[in-house]
């Protein structure tokens, strides 16, 4: 599934400095290249394959960011991505192919599908010897030629063309780098003793936590305002809506509809933060581009995180089958996919090390 066009905060366009991510996404404005503040919610965006582009506000008013072309809407205004990396280390790039319903990676296999002969390593190692050549590869009995100047994967026998994307994968603040998880994802923020956890309450009755790559805010990122002026009020914007988060009223309001919803600041100590830090989280892509945890209840899931990341340790290329109140689904490991088994309705899923 595409994601739809993502539209998120951004504070600012400052003088490049340096930081501890390897990467930094600029602006040329004004006849100098500045960085973009808050730049991890580009990149966020930007390694999930189904992320077409991105609109970001700035001092200098909304600019809209191609991730297939890195080319903006206003040919006055260009953008690049600077990666620094130390001698010896290079990205961990993500290949990956649009197919009837999913963007699929090089080299994973799903249920009803055979595994390519080729990894996003293989490709990334072609790519890097020749950007505007092409090569060929097989899966099962088919032969494919994937070219890079158009990013097409073509069947040599029926001529059927499918898009193709390379994107680095998000690991950490420090960047996606290669001999990391190639499933592993931003997790939620890790409070330090004495620190607090935001939360709003989600449709079906859940706190859920503020996560950056959503609304461009986490809960350390929320506390540091909330310190400032506990009295006040902080603005942010998750897709086509503005919301105001009212620290006075503890609640969250939908600055167009005025739905409100209740917020909840909790204290988190550090014994707390270690009972879970070893334990992986395992979510879906639900409507909205928004990521919901497995919970067990009566109108949620038959299964927990835990319960899935038990099956998966036993065979992490397997399948899982669970329900909900209305609904049975299949969870595929090897393709990160959960199926409606009645509407046939697939969703992304992740599994986070916390």
């Amino acid at each position: 599934m595409d994601y739809d066009e993502l539209v998120t905060a951004v504070e600012g366009l400052k003088a490049p400095k340096a930081e501890e991510k390897h990467y930094e996404w600029q602006l040329f404005v004004g006849g100098q290249w500045l960085r973009i503040d808050n730049n991890h919610v580009i990149e966020t965006h930007y390694c999930h394959p189904g992320a077409k582009a991105i609109t970001i506000n700035t001092s200098n008013g909304k600019v809209f960011i191609d991730f297939d072309t890195l080319q903006t809407l206003n040919s006055a205004v260009k953008v690049q991505r600077l990666s620094f990396l130390p001698p010896g280390q290079t990205e961990d790039v993500g290949w990956y192919f649009r197919d009837d319903q999913l963007w699929r990676e090089y080299g994973s296999q799903s249920s009803n599908r055979l595994a390519s002969t080729i990894s996003s390593r293989d490709v990334e190692q072609q790519f890097t010897l020749n950007r505007q050549g092409s090569f060929n590869f097989t899966v099962g009995s088919t032969s494919y030629n994937l070219d890079f100047p158009t990013m097409t994967q073509t069947n040599s026998s029926t001529g059927m063309r499918r898009k193709v994307r390379r994107r680095p994968k998000f690991t950490s603040k420090k960047g996606s780098i290669r001999s990391t998880s190639a499933r592993t994802v931003p997790a939620p923020s890790k409070l330090t003793n004495g620190g607090y956890k935001w939360e709003f309450m989600g449709d079906e009755g859940v706190w859920m936590e503020y996560q950056a790559y959503i609304c461009t805010f986490d809960s350390n990122a929320i506390e540091t305002q909330y310190q400032l002026n506990p009295q006040g009020q902080l603005q942010f914007k998750i897709n086509r809506f503005t919301y105001t988060l009212d620290f006075a009223g503890m609640c969250q309001v939908n600055n167009k509809i005025r739905t409100k919803r209740a917020v909840r600041r909790t204290a988190v100590d550090e014994s707390q933060q270690n009972t879970n830090s070893g334990t992986p989280r395992w979510q879906f892509l639900d409507i909205g581009g928004i990521w919901r945890d497995y919970i067990i209840g009566p109108r949620q899931s038959s299964v927990s995180s835990q319960d899935i990341e038990l099956q998966y340790q036993q065979d992490p290329t397997g399948i899982m089958k669970f329900h909900t109140s209305q609904f049975h689904y299949e969870l595929d490991f090897s393709a990160m996919t959960q199926k409606n088994l009645s509407t046939y309705t697939t969703r992304t899923v992740r599994r986070l090390n916390q």
